[in-house]
């Protein structure tokens, strides 16, 4: 377990820096995440994991802004340390998977995962990516999320269905945004699908996750998906 210590404040002149722990258990591409995501200027690494519980721990101390989160590791998985790191609302979780679809990612996102990313995303996809979770947009990378939306709401799966009843305690405006969540979108792009300002979104998205007591956006793209919304 390593607390990298930080000097991102000053190399960033005093803009916000999304503060990270990197967290996975091979060294060599431990190193290369860091590396990568050390060169941009509102970026640091304030802590690196080999394993699930480092993971945990790091978060509880240093209270960084994400986590970016191997799935697989010793001691303790990527899910169930994720589960911990949201439950306790240390920070956000980014999921790494070598897989676009698995198990593992769907228990991170029952967990609470706000983001999902292949381990074969280039660097700046990468460093997007952190970026995009740190600003509370948790749908990354529309081409693997939204097949994980698709796979997860399939008729198939044993999950069972949801009622559609729960959504009776939104507006139809925060209904809209719930639907515009389970396209894929972003912020930004609901803002102009709604025609309403990108603060206004957030807000609606803020309300939909707290009235359908969801953990991210994942979670309340998959819920739209499965009622067809």
């Amino acid at each position: 377990m390593t607390d990298t210590g930080g000097t991102g404040g000053a190399r960033a002149s005093g803009a916000r820096v999304i503060r990270v722990v990197v967290a996975e258990d091979q060294s060599a591409v431990r190193a290369g995440l860091v590396l990568i995501l050390g060169s941009a200027p509102d970026i640091e690494v304030v802590g690196e994991a080999a394993d699930g519980e480092q993971a945990v721990e790091l978060a509880r101390a240093l209270r960084p802004d994400l986590v970016l989160m191997d799935v697989q590791m010793p001691k303790l998985d990527g899910v169930s340390a994720t589960r911990q790191v949201v439950t306790e609302g240390l920070a956000d979780v980014l999921v790494l998977t070598t897989f676009d679809l698995d198990e593992y990612v769907f228990g991170a996102l029952r967990a609470g995962a706000a983001g999902f990313l292949l381990k074969n995303t280039d660097a700046r996809d990468l460093i997007e990516a952190v970026r995009t979770v740190a600003r509370g947009e948790g749908l990354i990378a529309p081409a693997v999320t939204r097949r994980l939306i698709a796979e997860f709401a399939a008729p198939r799966r044993p999950e069972p269905r949801v009622d559609p009843g729960v959504v009776d305690r939104l507006t139809p405006r925060e209904r809209e945004v719930l639907g515009a969540l389970g396209s894929g979108l972003s912020n930004a792009e609901i803002a102009v699908r709604l025609d309403m300002a990108e603060a206004t979104v957030k807000t609606h998205v803020s309300k939909v996750l707290g009235k359908l007591e969801l953990r991210s956006r994942v979670q309340a793209a998959v819920l739209a998906q499965e009622l067809g919304i």
